[in-house]
C-alpha cells in the first residue's frame, strides 16, 4: 500500500493497494514499520522536480493522466525478506523511505554501519539519502527514543548544516534573520546559532506562533511577518524556510546592500508566490543542499569527524527539546493522509512531532 502525490496540485491524495512483488537476486524488502511527517516533507514535495526528490521512489504508471509521486519521509524498516547473505531478515535499519508498507532495496557497499541501496534509478542521487543505518550499530539510536530521532534528527541534521554553511561563509558573528521560525528546522538552527559568540538570531512567524517561539528561548528578537519594518539595522545573513517571495522580498528590501547572504533552504509556505523573486537587492538567494555541505565536511573531517559533532550537538538539542515537544501517533493510509493534510494546510501545532503508520492500529 502506498501514499501517493499528485505532482501539480500536492493535496490531491491516493492511496495504491499493489501486491508484493517477488524478490531478485541482489534484493530485499524493508517493511516500513513507522515514519515521521513534518514541514521538511512538504518541502521535498514543493522542489520535488527541481531538486528530484520525486525520484526516489517513483510512482508506478497511471492510467488518470496524472503525474503521481512519492514523497519522501525518514523512519525505520524492517528486513522481512533477503537474498543478500550480508542483510539478515529481522534487522532494523533507518533511512529514507516512502510513505508506503514496503520498499525493495538493491543492498550493497556495506559496512559495519550500514548500507547503501543500489536500485538504478537512485544511483544518480545524493548519497546521504541512498544510505540505511543498522540501528543496533547507530550513535544516535535509542529504541526508547525512536520518535526524536525520525522526526528531530533529519531536521536537525539539516540545521547543524545551516548553522555551518553561515560560519563556513564568514557571515558569524553577525545577525542572522530566519523565516518560518516555528518550523523545527528553524528552531534547530536557532539553538545552535544561539550558542555561537555574537550571533543575533531573529525569528519571523505568524502572530498565531509567535508566543510560542519567544517561549522557546533560542531567538534573540521574533517579529511577526507584518512587522518586518522593525528588523534590526545590518549587516544580515537570512535564511528562507518559509519559501515565499514576498517575505523574501521585504527582508531584502530592508537590509539592501547590508544583506551579506541570503540562503532557501524550505517551502513551508508552498502555496505562496514562488521563493526566488527577481530583481531583488542585495544578493542573489542561493538555494541550500545539505548534502553538499554533508560531502564537503566529510572530505575535510572524515566521516568519524562529521559524525562525532553532530552526535555531541544532538544529544543536548534532543533533551532540550523534550521541555516542549511531544508526540502524537497516526496509523493506517486514513491516519497518515489526514496528517500530510494537516501539515499542508499549516494546521499542525509547532509542539507536536508526528509520528505515522501505513499499518492499522
Amino acid at each position: 500500500m502506498d501514499l501517493e502525490v499528485d505532482r501539480q496540485h500536492l493535496s490531491t491524495v491516493r492511496i495504491v493497494d499493489a501486491a508484493s512483488a517477488a524478490l531478485q537476486p541482489g534484493e530485499a524488502r524493508l517493511r516500513v514499520r513507522r515514519f515521521a511527517l513534518t514541514a521538511n516533507n512538504i518541502t521535498y514535495a514543493v522542489f520535488g522536480d527541481m531538486m528530484q526528490y520525486w525520484n526516489f521512489f517513483p510512482a508506478g504508471p497511471a492510467d488518470d493522466g496524472v503525474n503521481w509521486g512519492r514523497v519522501p519521509v525518514w523512519g525505520f524498516a524492517d528486513v522481512v525478506e533477503s537474498t543478500v547473505g550480508e542483510l539478515a531478515e529481522g534487522t532494523r535499519v533507518y533511512g529514507y523511505l516512502p510513505m508506503s508498507h514496503e520498499l525493495v532495496v538493491q543492498p550493497g557497499r556495506f559496512d559495519d554501519r550500514g548500507f547503501v541501496d543500489m536500485a538504478a534509478h537512485r544511483a544518480p542521487m545524493a548519497a546521504a539519502y541512498n544510505r540505511y543505518v543498522f540501528c543496533d550499530e547507530d550513535p544516535i539510536y535509542d529504541a526508547d527514543r525512536e520518535p526524536h530521532q525520525m522526526v528531530l534528527y533529519p531536521l536537525f541534521f539539516t540545521s547543524f548544516m545551516i548553522d555551518d554553511v553561515l560560519d563556513d561563509t564568514g557571515q558569524l558573528p553577525g545577525t542572522v534573520v530566519i523565516s518560518s521560525a516555528s518550523a523545527k528546522t528553524a528552531i534547530g538552527a536557532a539553538y545552535l546559532l544561539s550558542r555561537r559568540e555574537g550571533a543575533h538570531v531573529v525569528g519571523l512567524t505568524s502572530a498565531r506562533n509567535a508566543e510560542f517561539v519567544r517561549e522557546l528561548g533560542c531567538f534573540h528578537e521574533v517579529l511577526t511577518y507584518d512587522a518586518l519594518h522593525e528588523l534590526p539595522s545590518g549587516p544580515a545573513s537570512y535564511v528562507d524556510i518559509a519559501g515565499d517571495s514576498a517575505v523574501t522580498r521585504a527582508v531584502h528590501q530592508h537590509y539592501a546592500d547590508s544583506l551579506k547572504y541570503s540562503m532557501i533552504v524550505g517551502g513551508t509556505h508552498w502555496d505562496g508566490p514562488p521563493a526566488v523573486p527577481g530583481d531583488l537587492p542585495g544578493p542573489t538567494p542561493e538555494f541550500f543542499f545539505a548534502p553538499s555541505q554533508i560531502a564537503k565536511r566529510s572530505k575535510e573531517w572524515g566521516r568519524d569527524g562529521l559524525e562525532a559533532r553532530t552526535v555531541d550537538a544532538w544529544g543536548a538539542y534532543r533533551d532540550w527539546v523534550d521541555g516542549w515537544l511531544h508526540f502524537e501517533r497516526s496509523h493506517g493510509a486514513a491516519g497518515v493522509e489526514h496528517t500530510y493534510q494537516q501539515l499542508l494546510a499549516g494546521r499542525v501545532d509547532p509542539r507536536v512531532g508526528h509520528v505515522c503508520t501505513m499499518e492499522d492500529e
